[in-house]
């Protein structure tokens, strides 16, 4: 399946709750989409409260950004890698990935890269068009938080997480396979 083009898929949505840590609490983040104002905004005209930044936007106004740096979060298209932010991931509260269709799997890669290679420790969310079905596996990809679109209410999709007792591959969530687990080698 093609990926979405980037100009036909709508920004990732804002939901009142979220999942966080395998509980739904109040969105405290309010994400702000890529358009032509949110492009011309400095750090001073940025609104108050905690804010995902696209990550253009970012990059622009980070060096100016130091006395709200555990408020600012950014938000990765699925254009964007991992890569673009780099070690400066480790300086986050909060990275979300966008994905744009429940087909496109570049963001399962973005979260296990941004845990495994840089280091994130912060609040690794899933924005957009994912499914249930996704959760356990987003999960073992290292996020932590969902945002979901859906019509489905967020506690409808807790046990979501939890859809395999166990794995047999490592993964960002469990660095040992079963096999080591169990110990055979």
């Amino acid at each position: 399946m093609p990926k979405p083009a980037k100009g036909n898929t709508p920004p990732p949505g804002n939901p009142a709750q979220v999942i966080v840590d395998g509980a739904v609490k109040t969105n405290e983040w309010q994400l702000l989409p890529l358009d032509e104002e949110t492009a011309a905004l400095a750090a001073a005209d940025l609104p108050p409260g905690r804010l995902v930044l696209p990550l253009p936007v970012w990059q622009q106004v980070k060096d100016q950004l130091e006395e709200r740096r555990h408020e600012v979060g950014v938000w990765l298209d699925s254009d964007e890698t991992a890569d673009q932010l780099g070690e400066d991931a480790r300086t986050l509260p909060l990275v979300a990935v966008h994905f744009p269709a429940f087909a496109d799997g570049r963001g399962f890669t973005t979260g296990r890269l941004l845990r495994e290679r840089y280091g994130f420790t912060g609040e690794l969310r899933a924005v957009g068009n994912f499914m249930r079905d996704q959760l356990t596996y987003l999960r073992r990809c290292g996020f932590n938080s969902f945002a979901f679109q859906g019509e489905q209410a967020p506690e409808a999709l807790l046990g979501s997480l939890h859809d395999f007792s166990d794995s047999y591959q490592a993964a960002a969530d469990q660095p040992r396979p079963l096999f080591r687990r169990r110990g055979l080698a």
